[in-house]
């Protein structure tokens, strides 16, 4: 069987320990070097980055998030024992790991670590899907003849890399399909490599709960157990006809990827579609301050966002969810693209004060739609609002001041509602 070594990258028939260094760190599989599509996932991402960049938090249990009613970016492994989550409420994290060190997001140091990351990978292929900032599809086929070595021997260099030169890790997934790429690179980590082949993807897949899916959230997992399915073994019983009836597009996917079919091509730089932050309240909430200052930190976030990413919104978008789970969404078309929080705010406010539905609120969210290249963003002003123009080059000398000094250097007054 092919086996490869994890720490030298030497290639053999497989055995308990390396033969060139005695490393236990051997992936063996029968379909090793015969696979192609990968996802590569870093683990802990901003955790990492955070423990790499202050040695003393190493052994410490560690969150990147928040404030009381802000929600968990990430957490390292060691929170995550404790039942820390990523999206979890703040206030329920520190109940569970009373003891953890909490630290702010830094997207631009982030943001800077990934594109390190992205250089790695297009040294192997030009086909590349990012996710987001810590995770990304690629297809390797056809590039064994370049390299010299089949694809699995270079995702495993391209893990070293990024251990050695950044002190940051990743785990990879490599299969025949996007599907089954994504959900190998989660059955092992952190630093983990996981290979599911083309033999074994049914056997693979059918004891395995429908959450497995990519995409079954907490809404289809509801509509799933009300027909009595739960396990890839029960989707497998329905034919194709009846999914479709029952479940619309989804019942469709459902059919296909219950049967480990995905012909999704690992698209170069697909363009993000929307840009959006959210949260949901720890007590439903109809409080105008409150909601008020939501409204600016979310837009404050999208913002960031979009400058991170060199795009802008022609649409921003208001989500509200009451507290029967009743979601309204309302959209305002920009004259021209912006990035900037300050017309993000003032779009989204109009929305909310013209929602025609009212409180109290369970969620309330807020996004930029029809992205465009930040290039192509507030040219043209608002002859309506003289001073738009004076409040967005406030906005991009606060951002410089807050690049150089931290998040916390300049906060405007409604952000502490």
């Amino acid at each position: 069987m092919p086996a490869l070594c994890r720490d030298c990258l030497t290639t053999f028939d497989a055995a308990t320990r390396c033969p060139a260094c005695r490393s236990p760190r051997v992936l063996a599989h029968p379909e090793l070097f015969n696979l192609s599509i990968a996802h590569m996932d870093c683990d802990a991402f901003y955790a990492s980055v955070e423990k790499r960049d202050n040695p003393e938090l190493a052994d410490k249990p560690l969150i990147v998030g928040g404030g009381t009613r802000g929600v968990v970016s990430t957490c390292c492994y060691i929170a995550r024992i404790s039942g820390v989550r990523s999206a979890m409420p703040m206030f329920q994290a520190r109940k569970l790991c009373p003891q953890a060190v909490v630290v702010k997001p830094r997207m631009g140091v982030y943001v800077a670590e990934s594109r390190k990351i992205r250089a790695m990978m297009e040294e192997l292929t030009p086909d590349i899907e990012p996710l987001s900032l810590d995770e990304a599809f690629m297809d390797l086929s056809g590039t064994a003849r370049l390299h010299g070595a089949p694809p699995a021997v270079m995702l495993a260099r391209l893990v070293r890399r990024m251990e050695g030169e950044l002190g940051l890790t990743g785990s990879i997934g490599l299969s025949h399909n996007k599907f089954l790429a994504k959900i190998a690179s989660d059955l092992d980590k952190p630093k983990g490599f996981s290979v599911i082949g083309r033999a074994e993807t049914q056997a693979f897949l059918t004891p395995k709960p429908v959450r497995i899916i990519w995409g079954v959230g907490t809404a289809t997992q509801a509509a799933l157990d009300a027909a009595g399915i739960r396990t890839i073994a029960d989707l497998l019983l329905w034919e194709r006809v009846d999914l479709v009836a029952r479940f619309g597009s989804m019942g469709e996917r459902l059919f296909h990827l219950a049967r480990g079919e995905d012909l999704r091509r690992v698209i170069r730089d697909e363009r993000a579609k929307s840009i959006s932050k959210e949260t949901t309240f720890n007590e439903d909430t109809e409080n105008a301050d409150i909601l008020d200052g939501h409204l600016w930190r979310l837009s404050e976030q999208v913002a960031d966002r979009a400058k991170a990413k060199a795009l802008a919104g022609r649409t921003v978008t208001l989500k509200l969810k009451h507290k029967d789970f009743q979601t309204v969404t309302r959209r305002h078309s920009l004259g021209d693209a912006t990035q900037m929080a300050d017309r993000i705010y003032r779009a989204a406010r109009e929305l909310f004060d013209h929602a025609g539905t009212k409180g109290p609120f369970r969620l309330i969210g807020v996004g930029i739609a029809d992205l465009v290249d930040a290039g192509q963003a507030d040219r043209s002003g608002d002859l309506l609002d003289p001073d738009a123009g004076k409040r967005a080059k406030a906005e991009r000398a606060a951002d410089a001041i807050r690049a150089r000094f931290g998040q916390d250097a300049i906060i405007k007054g409604r952000a502490l509602r």
